[in-house]
């Protein structure tokens, strides 16, 4: 018996947005192949550092891990990126202060990961969002880095979901910088295509869409 397990965020937890459409974890047990079980501890609004607590409750059985977290680091950030400055150099001096203490929490959470040795899958942070500002989207590009770095370090392969979710019915209604059940099911559907697939006996980082 194989065991997938969400970790991270509300792009795994996003049943709060939805309705009574399926949540991402019913996407993918609906579809998991015989054998395989799937496991949500993923929580809505948890940034990199939270996810220690996530990982304390893994279950015994866990073979495979899926994580998707950052965006709520950037969401966390955005007082500090609004800071008035005098010059695009300054702005970047406060933008490199923000991404140093997330690539510190993100690192720190590979470290963790790795530790397990089970096969884990990483994925990038949307956005496409429905009214997402470009300057905000060039904030996002900055933390994908710090996340595709880590992983291209870590050996670790990357879903990225910039690539997956590019549809604006792919983002909730009721929250835009969620996921809809539409968009749900294509991250399901990376989800399982990837850890069935991907050969994690084979080291480096692939980036799958």
């Amino acid at each position: 018996m194989n065991h997938l397990v969400l970790l991270g965020d509300s792009i795994f937890d996003n049943q709060a947005y939805i309705g009574r459409e399926p949540a991402v974890i019913q996407q993918t047990q609906q579809k998991v192949a015989p054998g395989w079980a799937a496991s949500l501890l993923a929580v809505d609004g948890h940034v990199a550092s939270q996810v220690t607590g996530q990982i304390k409750r893994l279950p015994p059985d866990c073979t495979h891990i899926v994580l998707s977290v950052g965006g709520n680091d950037a969401i966390e950030c955005l007082d500090q990126m609004a800071t008035p400055t005098s010059d695009v150099l300054n702005a970047l001096v406060v933008l490199s202060t923000v991404l140093s203490s997330f690539e510190h929490n993100y690192e720190a959470l590979m470290l963790e990961l790795a530790a397990l040795q089970k096969p884990l899958v990483v994925c990038t942070i949307y956005d496409s969002v429905p009214g997402l500002e470009k300057p905000l989207k060039v904030a996002l590009a900055l933390f994908n880095d710090v996340i595709l770095r880590t992983a291209i370090s870590f050996g670790v392969p990357v879903l990225d979901l910039r690539l997956i979710c590019t549809d604006p019915g792919d983002y909730s209604i009721k929250s835009p910088i969620e996921p809809s059940s539409q968009g749900g099911q294509k991250i399901s559907d990376k989800i399982l295509d990837v850890v069935m697939n991907h050969d994690f006996t084979r080291p480096g980082c692939c980036v799958y869409s």
